[in-house]
């Protein structure tokens, strides 16, 4: 743990989660972000399957890397006397309970978040699931590209030609950091009641609130939202445009202002925010192939440096099309040092701070843990010998 731990907002606070893949490991890697102790429980020598993922991270997964940080693995058979005792004499230590097993899973083994805090009553206690409990798909196994795509989310990601997942796991994201919001919610209201809560996030639900617009603009327009590639389904002009060099810049606008800003800074034709043509961001989306032909013929004399500088002037969004590559060596990470090295079971790796900066306050930046590190060290506070045995059933 860091030097001055005990000044951290979670400090003192015990998560124990039963956690696997994404949405559990990421909500609690957060709130060991901030001082929380995570007891991690995996199954004994294989772990948490997400190890497995890749072994691009000397060795390790890069999923399990960016998900697990700050935690201790206790390495647990469920199924057995010595792993049902441990997880016994652990839980009335704990504050925050999360799990994320399949479907029905916890409940047979007494685990769910119900049934937890009936026992524990300030315990705060978290059920992840696919689709929620209850209605025809509450027992249906789910992954992140499968939500995605019962959600209507690939119906409006990629190409007019292609649809497209989404790069990153943005239904077990979405989930994970709702179940965080759950949790510094629960532990409020815990404070003020003394009373724990019994929740529950699925990876549904939570792509349900980050299909919103979608959703209304479909049912308020009578058709649905455009694939539009890297352009903006609903505002133009917003996207990628070409550079004299042969270079892509993108930048958007988002109102009247910036647009007038555009045409007289950028384009060097005033007139041209007038246009009825244009004149309105109904107008230019309807006619927005050939706004964006003109707007490339002026750019077609720039080069991409020029434009940006241009926008920049005009105080107009933009951004270069990085690759990832790009972003590792990005100057807004460096000279903030928001880039670290955490320590692991086959040694540094990189890390990224978290996103909230509290000044005044570092974040714990602690190594990844091995399967069953420190199940030694637990069982021995606990005053239990380590047990042994088969894995359960994730």
């Amino acid at each position: 743990m860091s030097e001055g731990q005990s000044a951290l907002p979670l400090s003192g606070i015990t998560v124990v989660s039963l956690e696997q893949a994404i949405a559990a490991p990421l909500a609690s890697r957060h709130l060991a972000d901030w001082g929380a102790r995570v007891i991690k429980i995996e199954r004994p020598e294989t772990g948490d399957f997400c190890r497995d993922y890749d072994a691009v991270m000397n060795g390790m997964s890069s999923q399990f890397v960016w998900t697990n940080r700050s935690k201790e693995s206790l390495a647990l058979d469920l199924k057995s006397p010595e792993g049902r005792e441990a997880l016994a004499a652990l839980l009335p230590r704990a504050d925050v309970f999360i799990q994320n097993l399949a479907p029905g899973a916890a409940a047979r083994l007494g685990l769910d978040a119900a049934a937890l805090t009936k026992r524990f009553p300030r315990l705060i206690a978290c059920d992840i699931s696919g689709y929620g409990s209850g209605g025809p798909y509450s027992n249906k196994k789910a992954y992140d590209l499968l939500v995605q795509c019962e959600a209507g989310f690939l119906s409006i990601n990629g190409t007019e030609e292609q649809p497209a997942k989404c790069g990153i796991a943005v239904a077990d994201i979405a989930t994970g950091m709702y179940v965080l919001n759950g949790i510094l919610m629960a532990l409020f209201n815990r404070e003020r009641t003394g009373k724990g809560m019994a929740f529950e996030v699925s990876l549904f639900d939570s792509m349900s609130e980050w299909m919103s617009y979608p959703a209304f603009y479909t049912e308020g327009a009578g058709k649905p939202l455009h694939r539009t590639g890297t352009r903006h389904a609903t505002i133009a002009p917003y996207g990628p445009f070409k550079t004299g060099d042969g270079r892509v810049v993108f930048f958007g606008i988002q109102n009247e202002r910036e647009w007038a800003a555009l045409c007289a800074q950028v384009l060097g034709d005033a007139a041209l925010a007038g246009d009825p043509h244009f004149n309105s961001n109904p107008q230019r989306l309807q006619n927005r192939d050939a706004l964006e032909a003109l707007i490339e013929q002026c750019f077609a004399t720039l080069s991409s440096d020029e434009v940006l500088q241009r926008l920049d002037q005009a105080a107009i969004a933009n951004a270069h099309m990085n690759t990832v590559e790009a972003f590792l060596e990005h100057p807004q990470l460096h000279e903030r040092q928001r880039v670290r090295k955490v320590g692991s079971p086959h040694g540094p790796v990189t890390s990224f701070l978290p996103a909230v900066t509290i000044p005044g306050m570092a974040p714990v930046m602690a190594p990844v843990p091995a399967v069953g590190e420190h199940t030694g060290a637990i069982l021995a506070e606990l005053g239990l010998g380590e047990p042994v045995g088969p894995a359960p059933d994730r």
